[in-house]
C-alpha cells in the first residue's frame, strides 16, 4: 500500500439524501444533501442539515432543493454550492490544495461525472478521482475486492438501489434500481392518505418507515401516533398506523429490491455466481438498517445476507481508505 494522504486530503460520498465526507482518518461531516434558494436576494439560505430543518416550514421566497435524484445529478449549480460548502465546513483552515476521493453513482454519464469534477476543481482540489459507489461500498465493507473472487454488494440508499458484483478490482456486473428509500417513504405517503385520509410530508413517513417498518412480521406488534393534515376537513390531526399496515405499504418496492437481485444472480458469470453463493452477499445503505430486511432477502434468494458493520457509511469509508492506498485507487477510478 503506497501511503500518499495528506491532512487535506478528503473523500465524498454525494448521496441521494446524505452527503458524507472522510478526512483525517474519520468521518468529518454527514449532512443530508439539500441546499435551500432564496429565489428573491438570488442567494443561498442553508445548506445540510438547517435546510433539511426547513423542509415544509419554508415562505415562498425559500426554495429546498435536492440536488440529487435518484442516484443522479439534478442541479449542477446546487451540487456545486453544496459541495463547495461541506468542503469548506470541514476544513477550517488554510490548507495545500487538496486530494479528492468522490463516489459517484454508476447509472451517472459522462457528462454528470464531468459536472462532478468540474465542481471539485472549483474548490481547488490537486486531484479528483471518481469512483463507482458499489466499489466504495465494497471496499468500505471489507470485501476482498482485488481477489478473483465474486463479491455481491447490495447498497440500499435513499435514492437508489445498487447491485454490484466486484472481482480483480472491477466491476463484472452492475445495476442501479430507482426504487429505495425514497419510494419506500412515498409508498408510506400514499397509505396514509389512502386508509386515513391524512396528509403527512416526507419527513413523517421516514419517521415511520425507521420507527415501525419492516419486511417481516415482528415478533412484538408495534404502533405510532401520527400527525398531518386532515383531506377532508382541511384540520390538524392524529392518527394511529401499525407495523403490519405500514409493512403492507412497504411490499411493493421491497417486491421490486428483491426481483433486481434474483435478476443480477441470473446475470453472474457461473464461476462468479459460485463463489457469491459460498460467501453470501452484503447489504448496505440506510434501508439495510429496515427491521428483517436483511432476513427477507436471504429468504426469498436462497443466499447468506450479511449486513455491513456500518451500512450508512460504507461508502465514505471505502473512498477514504482509497486516500491511502495508490494502487488500488488507480485501478478502481473511472473517470
Amino acid at each position: 500500500m503506497g501511503l500518499f494522504s495528506t491532512s487535506s486530503d478528503v473523500a465524498v460520498s454525494l448521496g441521494t439524501v446524505n452527503t458524507s465526507i472522510f478526512m483525517q482518518g474519520a468521518i468529518a461531516l454527514s449532512e443530508p444533501s439539500i441546499v435551500a434558494f432564496n429565489t428573491t436576494r438570488g442567494h443561498i439560505e442553508a445548506v445540510g442539515s438547517e435546510a433539511h430543518e426547513m423542509l415544509g416550514r419554508t415562505p415562498g421566497n425559500i426554495t429546498p432543493v435536492r440536488p440529487m435524484k435518484h442516484g443522479v445529478i439534478a442541479d449542477f449549480d446546487a451540487v456545486e454550492k453544496m459541495l463547495a460548502h461541506f468542503v469548506h465546513k470541514v476544513r477550517r483552515r488554510t490548507f495545500p490544495r487538496a486530494r479528492l476521493v468522490i463516489g459517484v453513482p454508476p447509472a451517472s454519464t459522462a457528462v454528470e461525472r464531468r459536472a462532478v469534477k468540474d465542481s471539485a476543481s472549483r474548490i481547488k482540489a490537486s486531484e479528483i478521482c471518481l469512483v463507482d459507489e458499489p466499489m466504495a461500498a465494497a471496499i468500505g465493507a471489507g470485501l476482498p475486492v482485488t481477489e478473483p473472487t465474486g463479491n455481491m454488494i447490495i447498497d440500499v440508499g435513499g435514492g437508489t438501489t445498487d447491485i454490484a458484483v466486484v472481482s480483480l478490482g472491477g466491476v463484472v456486473y452492475g445495476r442501479s434500481l430507482r426504487v429505495a428509500g425514497g419510494e419506500m417513504d412515498e409508498a408510506i405517503i400514499q397509505h396514509v392518505k389512502r386508509e386515513h385520509g391524512l396528509l403527512i410530508g416526507e419527513s413523517t413517513a421516514d419517521k415511520i418507515k425507521c420507527e415501525i417498518g419492516s419486511a417481516e412480521p415482528l415478533e412484538k406488534p408495534l404502533r405510532m401516533q401520527i400527525k398531518g393534515r386532515h383531506l377532508s376537513q382541511g384540520l390538524p390531526r392524529t392518527v394511529t398506523v401499525t407495523d403490519a399496515e405500514i409493512r403492507e405499504a412497504l411490499s411493493e418496492p421491497i417486491k421490486a429490491i428483491v426481483k433486481a437481485v434474483r435478476e443480477a444472480l441470473e446475470c453472474v458469470p457461473p464461476e462468479l455466481s459460485a463463489d457469491i453463493y459460498d460467501r453470501g452477499v452484503v447489504l448496505t445503505g440506510g434501508v439495510a438498517l429496515l427491521r428483517k430486511f436483511d432476513r427477507h432477502l436471504a429468504k426469498q434468494t436462497g443466499l447468506r445476507v450479511i449486513l455491513a458493520e456500518r451500512p450508512l457509511d460504507t461508502v465514505v469509508l471505502g473512498a477514504g481508505h482509497l486516500l491511502c492506498d495508490r494502487e488500488l485507487l488507480n485501478r478502481v477510478t473511472v473517470a
